[in-house]
């Protein structure tokens, strides 16, 4: 079977292959013997997701340079010769009797055949640190549950397709449970700190699990920039940490990067320096010292002790009180200032994923983030001019590439997915927009999960649609109709719950030709 290249972005296609095996020898083709502009890839059940630099296009030329790389047929992927892990297990999980029944075995005998293979990972994906096993045991071929959890322990062991997999944090989900391990898959103490990589292999035994190590507890700040009151938690943020697909983690990083950059560029400070996210409003802070503050993004309007001010680049002395109010249009104000915050990197990057619950804390009330007070260069009196940012009740038109799995859908739900106003539900957040409309129909198959872009629009059994924001996940298992494209997402960040979306494509889904030899 040949290889079809699917069109994500204008720096983002998928490539598609016929099984397991055939992606994994083809990962470390390309491992072996990278591509010049390729910044990463990530690996999947049946796919490979690959991204470019700046500048690189993610067309034919790069489907050619990829199709050239694959190894001939019967190649074996490569084997890590290094001893398998072991993990400590407590078989207890809630559907270990009825994985035995789908299994036709006893629930020892389940037990026993789950620790007597050697389990494989094949790539790391959904959340940080998760990976997908596999095994020569095809017994170990469950269906996920009919009806997920909203709630799943970390460390449970848990069974779904052909795929054994551990939950690295607390999250929902619709695996099948049969035990459960003290050992962190995701530890930030750690280098790396995922635990399980592609390729590594892993042996279950069956023991008493050691007990939990205490996590260190570190004294909050006392001085800097103090939270008196917040509607919604506020968020640092910074252009994120990309190129962690390996660890399970997504980029992350400022919804509206423009307005991240424009508030540091304002003040002379780097122009991916954190700063505050904050949506909507209403918002009072302070600071114990005099600094020099910029905010950009939605917030057209500011008082310092009841008096007006504007908002692009202003000083706010020791003690007194920044406040602001509601926008009337958009949804996320940047606040930066002057020199910066203090705050240590967490995986090169300063930004918190609420997904993965990585990076600082959300701000509530009372918290308080101290003052880097680092050099900075000149500042930027001059006021840029105002973004055009939608309000509720508005329609706002989101061009999207058509892709990677609009084949999914029958040619009359993709005029339907174009051809009406979507509402942006209050249900969305940092990890994707929820949207609200006369609801599509698909393929009935289930997609193996494969890798998601930042922009990615999921279709899930519900029809209504789901658009993947900056803390998506980095895989997931229904199938993408669109993709936003890139030069949009900060318009798309600033739609705030109320407003529509009406999507629209320049040309119709197409794979991607390879350019002739």
């Amino acid at each position: 079977m040949s290889l079809t290249f699917l069109p994500v972005g204008p720096r983002t296609l998928l490539v598609e292959l016929p099984d397991l095996t055939e992606t994994l020898v083809l990962f470390d083709a390309l491992l072996a013997h990278p591509i010049d502009g390729v910044a990463e890839i990530v690996p999947a059940a049946r796919t490979l997701m690959v991204r470019t630099d700046a500048g690189m296009a993610a067309d034919g030329a790069l489907a050619r340079a990829i199709l050239n790389r694959r190894p001939p047929p019967g190649t074996a992927p490569s084997e890590n010769t290094a001893p398998p892990i072991e993990l400590p297990v407590t078989y207890d999980g809630e559907d270990l009797a009825e994985v035995a029944s789908l299994m036709r075995l006893s629930p020892p005998e389940v037990i026993a055949a789950h620790k007597a293979a050697t389990w494989q990972v094949a790539f790391v994906g959904f959340a940080p640190g998760f990976a997908y096993m596999t095994c020569d045991d095809p017994r170990f071929d469950i269906p996920r549950r009919s009806s997920p959890r909203t709630r799943i322990p970390a460390g449970s062991v848990a069974l779904a397709g052909k795929f054994s997999g551990i939950y690295p944090l607390e999250s929902p989900g619709g695996w099948q449970l049969i035990g459960r391990t003290e050992v962190p898959m995701f530890d930030l103490n750690r280098s790396p700190p995922a635990l399980l990589a592609p390729g590594q292999r892993v042996r279950f035994v069956e023991r008493a699990a050691p007990d939990r190590i205490a996590t260190p507890v570190v004294a909050p700040a006392t001085a800097g920039l103090k939270i008196l009151s917040t509607a919604f938690p506020i968020t640092v943020q910074d252009e994120g940490r990309p190129g962690q697909g390996g660890q399970g983690v997504s980029a992350a990083g400022a919804l509206d990067l423009g307005s991240l950059r424009a508030a540091n560029r304002r003040l002379g400070n780097p122009p991916g320096a954190a700063v505050l996210e904050i949506t909507l409003g209403p918002v009072r802070l302070t600071v114990d010292e005099p600094v020099t503050i910029a905010i950009e993004g939605a917030a057209t309007e500011a008082s310092i002790d009841g008096t007006p001010v504007t908002p692009h680049l202003f000083a706010l002395d020791a003690g007194e009180v920044l406040t602001l109010p509601p926008p009337a249009r958009g949804m996320r104000s940047y606040l930066a200032v002057r020199g910066g915050f203090d705050i240590a990197p967490v995986m090169q990057s300063a930004s918190r994923d609420t997904l993965a619950h990585i990076g600082p804390e959300p701000l509530v009330a009372g918290a308080v983030l101290p003052l880097a007070r680092a050099a900075a260069d000149a500042v930027d009196p001059a006021p840029s001019a105002p973004p055009a940012l939608p309000a509720t009740g508005e329609v706002v038109e989101i061009p999207v590439t058509l892709g990677p799995r609009t084949d999914w859908f029958a040619p009359d739900q993709v005029e339907r997915f174009l051809g009406q106003d979507w509402a942006v539900s209050p249900l969305s957040s940092r990890v994707g927009m929820r949207l609200e409309g006369e609801a599509l129909t698909r393929d009935a198959r289930e997609l193996p999960s494969e890798g998601t872009e930042t922009g990615a629009i999921q279709i899930p059994h519900s029809g209504q649609p789901v658009f993947f924001l900056a803390d998506h996940p980095l895989t997931g298992g229904y199938p993408v109709i669109a993709t936003v494209r890139p030069e949009a997402l900060d318009l798309a960040a600033q739609i705030p719950p109320g407003a529509r979306i009406r999507f629209t494509a320049a040309a119709p889904f197409a794979p991607i030709t390879p350019e002739a030899k």
